[in-house]
């Protein structure tokens, strides 16, 4: 799945111009190791066939990570001629460790020749990799989604809506919502999608119980836009996710004042000017997920602990796409910041950690 986070270049390239080319030295901490793992990683990547322009940025954005003196470059496979001949080659090559692939329908042939041999790290957000031996390093609705919830009840929202919807995502999202109600202290509204959006505040004063104190909206684009028109005048807070953020002058007016969970724009504005400096065009979010595997990779290696163990011990790695830590069951914790829209722009309100 291909997640991107819309910015504004020319408001963007002026916020971290002054920061120049990123550096992976800034997101790897000095440490004391006497001796540097040199085994190579490998990229598992569609090299060919319709998702090669994928492929192509996200080996882009890995290379910006450079792999160190005397470090051989990591090892590229194509996924699209099989996932499991491309772990093979992989392997045969002497790879310590594999980043990708990045359809969750490769994973686990991936897995299954690699068995337990060394890591997988992929760019997948498939929740149900889980407890699969892979490590998730996709931004998942789950993440986004318990984060705005855990600033939310901060700010003292108690009743929080749902927009209904029958896509994968919005699943995930009422899966956490209703998994966090105990812990975090909240009641769950479920709100009924109606045909036209520009109905939605008329709809939620209907709710049993009357209308919620906030409304998430996990609709991009246009729907998220036309969930926050119908919402004008309601008083109720709207929150949304990474797929929300939008610089269009009639989406941030018609947005303003929407919380909004994405990973931080000045981090990954730093990450695309390294990136357009280097090979022009804008990088999606998924190409910052390469940038941050290869940076993970460095600082194992300087660890001399590429292994599962190592990704294990990561705590608190500075990444573009958040600050993470990886779970035993490959899923990780994310911290993630809260954005609020303005005319202007968006404002970094808060950092909030994921479930």
């Amino acid at each position: 799945m291909s997640m991107s986070l819309p910015m504004d270049r020319r408001r963007l390239l002026r916020l971290v111009r002054s920061a120049g080319l990123l550096s992976v030295a800034s997101s790897i901490p000095l440490l004391a190791a006497t001796r540097v793992d040199r085994g190579p990683a490998a990229l598992l990547l569609p090299l060919t066939g319709p998702s090669a322009n994928l492929g192509l940025n996200l080996q882009r954005a890995a290379a910006l990570v450079a792999p160190g003196p005397r470090v051989q470059n990591p090892i590229l496979v194509d996924t699209a001629k099989g996932a499991a001949l491309a772990a093979r080659t992989a392997l045969k090559g002497g790879a310590r460790i594999l980043l990708g692939p990045v359809f969750a329908a490769d994973v686990r042939a991936v897995l299954a020749e690699v068995a337990g041999r060394v890591p997988v790290l992929t760019f997948s957000n498939d929740v149900g990799l889980y407890d699969s031996g892979a490590f998730v390093l996709g931004i998942t609705a789950s993440q986004l989604a318990s984060a705005v919830l855990r600033y939310g009840r901060q700010r003292g929202l108690r009743r929080i809506g749902l927009l209904s919807g029958t896509d994968p995502w919005t699943a995930q999202v009422a899966a956490v919502m209703t998994r966090l109600q105990g812990e975090l202290g909240y009641e769950l509204v479920p709100v009924a999608r109606p045909a036209d959006l520009a109905g939605l505040g008329i709809a939620l004063g209907r709710v049993a119980g009357g209308a919620p104190d906030a409304l998430l909206v996990p609709d991009a684009g246009a729907g998220f836009v036309a969930a926050a028109r119908g919402l004008a005048g309601s008083g109720i807070q709207l929150l949304g996710l990474m797929q929300s953020v939008d610089y269009t002058p009639s989406a941030l007016q018609a947005t303003a004042g929407a919380w909004i969970a994405a990973p931080d724009p000045a981090a990954f504005g730093t990450f695309a000017t390294a990136y357009q400096a280097q090979h022009g065009g804008t990088p999606g979010t998924i190409a910052a997920l390469a940038y941050d595997a290869a940076g993970i990779v460095a600082t194992l290696r300087a660890q001399n602990r590429i292994d599962r163990a190592g990704l294990l011990a990561l705590d608190g790695y500075r990444g573009v796409t958040g600050t993470l830590k990886f779970r035993s069951d490959g899923s990780c914790v994310r911290e993630l910041s809260i954005l609020v829209a303005g005319p202007d722009g968006y404002q970094v309100a808060a950092t909030s950690a994921s479930a």
